[in-house]
């Protein structure tokens, strides 16, 4: 569906915005701005990572944003993101998309198209919608990571964390990587010196580039404390069976040797042959207990 959502006779330029396009609206904007072919093929490819190319005539980019319709467990580039091409000149900007998007209904309603004076100023302004995307989601993200900071420590977990914290972790690199992607983009678009508007973008990228990395970082350090606590937990439960294992290992000795039933053992024929190897098994079981408390194992 094509749109023209900014005339030239308002602005110093025109925006044509088109969601998923046909082959016939694609053929006439490339006709009519006579944009490379192999520019408008990547536009095709739903799973074309950021890229930024500069030609004679206009420059041309492909951002890819944040989504959150990919499902309960998304992992993959199109299910955590969406791809937006863009071609532009100081005369023209083209945005090129399959699926509707909010923040350029934003753009729209927004005073900061009408005050456009250029078309750098707007695509600094598109650029930064597409990043505010990755903003947004970093608060749900932190969330996560301290709901799975605080379950981690607790004794009794309802649920395993493992998976949880795989799918955290693919999904924070995923996205980290999309943004390490973008970097040509955000600085083919800050060329000119003293633009306060190309230079809040770069701040902005910069901005969101540590946030992710310190989310990677984070991360990362919960899945290593996840294994240190499994593992202190498996060290606890052995040492626990360890223990009792002492204590019946020889009570266990004391009974295979009264349970050979050789005829000539002169305790079996006692009288008191009975309740004092009660007593040995009890004495026995003492001492142990006594030695384990001075070596502070209990």
């Amino acid at each position: 569906m094509k749109k023209i959502l900014c005339e030239k006779a308002e602005n110093s330029f025109h925006w044509i915005d088109l969601t998923d396009p046909t082959k016939e609206e694609l053929s006439e904007i490339t006709e009519k701005y006579k944009l490379h072919a192999e520019l408008v093929i990547d536009c095709l490819q739903p799973d074309h990572l950021p890229k930024f190319e500069s030609l004679e005539d206009y420059n041309f980019f492909i951002f890819r944003i944040h989504s959150n319709d990919g499902g309960k467990e998304p992992d993959t580039v199109q299910e955590l993101t969406h791809k937006i091409a863009v071609f532009y000149s100081k005369d023209f900007v083209i945005t090129i998309h399959r699926k509707p998007q909010q923040f350029i209904e934003d753009l729209v309603k927004t005073s900061a198209l009408k005050s456009c004076d250029s078309t750098l100023y707007f695509i600094s302004a598109l650029i930064r919608a597409c990043l505010d995307t990755y903003n947004v989601e970093y608060a749900a993200l932190t969330k996560d990571v301290d709901f799975y900071e605080h379950n981690i420590f607790l004794r009794e977990r309802k649920f395993s964390l493992l998976k949880g914290l795989y799918l955290l972790k693919r999904k924070v690199d995923l996205l980290r990587r999309m943004l390490m992607l973008s970097y040509d983009i955000i600085d083919n678009v800050d060329t000119e010196d003293g633009n306060v508007d190309t230079r809040d973008t770069r701040d902005l990228y910069i901005k969101l580039q540590n946030i992710y990395d310190t989310l990677s970082d984070n991360i990362n350090q919960l899945v290593n404390i996840y294994f240190s606590v499994s593992a202190q937990r498996t060290n606890d439960t052995m040492r626990i069976l360890t223990i009792f294992s002492v204590f019946f290992m020889p009570l266990t000795f004391i009974v295979g040797i009264y349970g050979m039933n050789f005829d000539f053992m002169p305790e079996l024929k006692s009288k008191w042959g009975y309740p004092v190897t009660l007593m040995v098994m009890a004495v026995v079981t003492m001492v142990i207990y006594q030695w384990f408390k001075r070596k502070k194992w209990l």
